[in-house]
């Protein structure tokens, strides 16, 4: 592996869903960050990043909630987060939603500009590869807010393609949203639905053993909808097989 120096101070900050649903994202993130020579630490006491109350129109609540993660996350060299959506709440939104608040504007922009979705900060940043192998298929969905409010999409396809033994097969609509869109899925269950299932059947399509993304609400959304008909493919997030924690239970089979 390439250890670039020095070594960061970097802040993980792990999200609500690898915390309760899926904690091995957490310590793939913190496998690959320390071999990329950085020295990580996990806040005590973050909790969610605001997101579902901020889409959800509960400013007061989201503010709260941001500069309780704002104070956390400040004095390190950089945040990281296994999240797209996540990342780019506090990255695009923080400082949306303090843009007539002086007092935590510069605050909120300081914390902003050192955030970043974990495979970007790896592959721009540090400039790290992997050396793992995993003798599989896989097939990639980018999730709607990494790719568009963070630029994520190269990044974790440089990455995986430094997997030993790993083909990436092309996915139709990998742009695509998979019908999740946080609290949108449970307003809307039955448009949710009709695009997930479009989405699994192009992840079938693809004939992949694996399907990976950067997002793990999308990756629950599309493994369940995945195991309810039937499907053999097995979802992980991207960072797991990057660690080389490709191998174990997928997204579901360990519940």
């Amino acid at each position: 592996m390439t250890t670039p120096a020095p070594s960061p101070r970097v802040a993980l900050f792990v999200t609500c869903l690898v915390d309760l649903i899926r904690p091995q994202v957490g310590f793939a993130a913190l496998r690959t960050l320390e071999a990329a020579g950085c020295t990580v630490m996990v806040p005590s006491g973050q909790t969610c990043c605001g997101q579902p109350a901020l889409n959800s129109g509960a400013r007061d609540e989201a503010v709260a909630i941001a500069k309780r993660t704002i104070s956390l996350l400040e004095g390190h060299d950089a945040v990281v987060v296994p999240s797209g959506s996540c990342a780019a709440t506090i990255r695009v939104h923080y400082p949306e939603l303090f843009e007539h608040d002086t007092a935590w504007l510069p605050r909120a922009e300081a914390v902003a500009a050192k955030t970043y979705e974990i495979m970007a900060y790896l592959d721009e940043v540090r400039g790290w590869r992997p050396d793992t192998t995993l003798a599989a298929t896989a097939t990639y969905h980018d999730s709607c807010s990494g790719l568009r409010e963070l630029g994520v999409k190269a990044q974790p396809r440089r990455l995986l393609r430094g997997v030993e033994g790993l083909t990436l097969k092309p996915l139709k609509g990998e742009e695509t949203c998979c019908g999740f869109g946080g609290t949108f899925c449970a307003k809307y269950p039955a448009i949710s639905n009709a695009i997930v299932t479009e989405k699994a059947d192009a992840i079938d399509a693809s004939a992949a053993d694996l399907l990976l993304a950067g997002d793990l609400g999308c990756l629950m959304n599309m493994a369940g909808k995945l195991h309810r008909e039937g499907s053999g493919v097995r979802a992980f997030h991207a960072i797991e097989v990057i660690a080389g924690m490709g191998d174990g239970p997928a997204i579901g089979e360990d519940a």
